[in-house]
């Protein structure tokens, strides 16, 4: 899909113009191309109209394509990647990734390139975002970036709510499904984390001024975005450490757990086996209460019977003692 915003004058406060983002049909000067999931023919308007290297429009393209800030000489054109985070949704299961955005710069023109739709951008579209003003390229793609930060952080609070809810299940019974849900979590966490510091270095560079002009106004505002980034890497980093380690303690749990079960099963399969050899040793070989010879001969029933309830009472003491059973 292709679409294209610029910036419409509304009105006027005190000190200043008030614009609002509008859609267009055609590219003009001073314009976004807001490109995600593009075809063929969308990639070559663009790449025709704006005359943008067609790699700059590839790359972004690709979901492995790392972040960084590449320029090009011949067009005096600036691309910025960056990872953003994504949210997918198979069945109940939901889990996060990160996905290339490309930020491309040149001296007219701003254009977005994703593999699929970014809903962060809809801020930016449907004018909730304060002070955007297009063709102030360098501010507007400060403030893409800061929404970034923002959307980091937003996943990054709910993931930790997700793995207190884990945690809280995993403490009345520990089921494959929490431990799933935690590895999932663990998953997107070290997705993040990987994300942020690569970003990071993109922010370091562009603070340096030399491949994206900056003013005051914008040296100011990257300050805040970089900020943020550090506390979103921090965060990530603090969430995967506390995943790794309860996720640790659960599987010690588990082991503890079946341990003990084990432990219980081979004692009784101990108490029990000992009258099963007195029976054998003697064979059974005298009446039972139910054959008439039992009342002249009563006691060899009662010698074994006796002999296996005390076994089973001393074995069980035994094992008892011993903190086995």
């Amino acid at each position: 899909m292709l679409d294209i915003y610029t910036s419409l004058e509304v009105g006027k406060t005190a000190s200043r113009a008030v614009y609002k983002t509008v859609k267009s049909e055609n590219i003009t000067d001073d314009c976004w191309v807001n490109l995600y999931s593009p075809t063929e023919s969308e990639i070559s308007r663009v790449e025709t109209e704006l005359n943008i290297p067609q790699e700059f429009l590839r790359y972004p393209l690709d979901e492995e394509e790392r972040p960084r800030i590449d320029y090009d000489d011949d067009t005096d054109t600036v691309l910025i990647i960056i990872d953003i985070p994504s949210t997918i949704r198979e069945n109940d299961s939901v889990t996060y990734e990160t996905a290339p955005l490309g930020i491309i710069l040149n001296d007219k023109h701003i254009v977005t390139v994703s593999l699929r739709q970014t809903a962060l951008l809809d801020h930016f579209i449907e004018n909730r975002v304060k002070d955007l003003f297009i063709p102030y390229r360098t501010r507007f793609t400060i403030q893409i970036l800061y929404a970034v930060a923002r959307e980091y952080l937003r996943l990054l609070r709910y993931i930790d709510k997700m793995l207190e809810v884990a945690e809280n299940e995993l403490e009345k019974a520990v089921s494959n499904k929490e431990l799933y849900k935690r590895l999932d979590l663990s998953k997107s966490l070290v997705y993040f984390a990987s994300s942020l510091k690569s970003n990071e270095a993109v922010l370091e560079k562009l603070m340096r001024g030399r491949t994206v002009k900056l003013y005051e106004e914008d040296e100011d505002l990257l300050e805040d975005v970089v900020i943020e980034y550090k506390q979103a890497h921090e965060m990530a980093d603090v969430y995967t450490n506390i995943v790794s380690t309860t996720t640790d303690a659960y599987a010690s749990i588990i082991s503890n757990n079946m341990n003990d079960i084990m432990k219980v099963l081979a004692a009784a399969t101990i108490v029990l086996t000992i009258p099963d050899l007195i029976g054998c040793f003697f064979g059974q070989n005298f009446p039972m209460p139910w054959d008439p010879e039992f009342l002249n001969q009563p006691m060899p029933f009662f010698s074994i019977l006796t002999s296996c309830v005390l076994s089973v009472v001393l074995t069980a003491y035994i094992l008892k003692k011993k903190r086995i059973l």
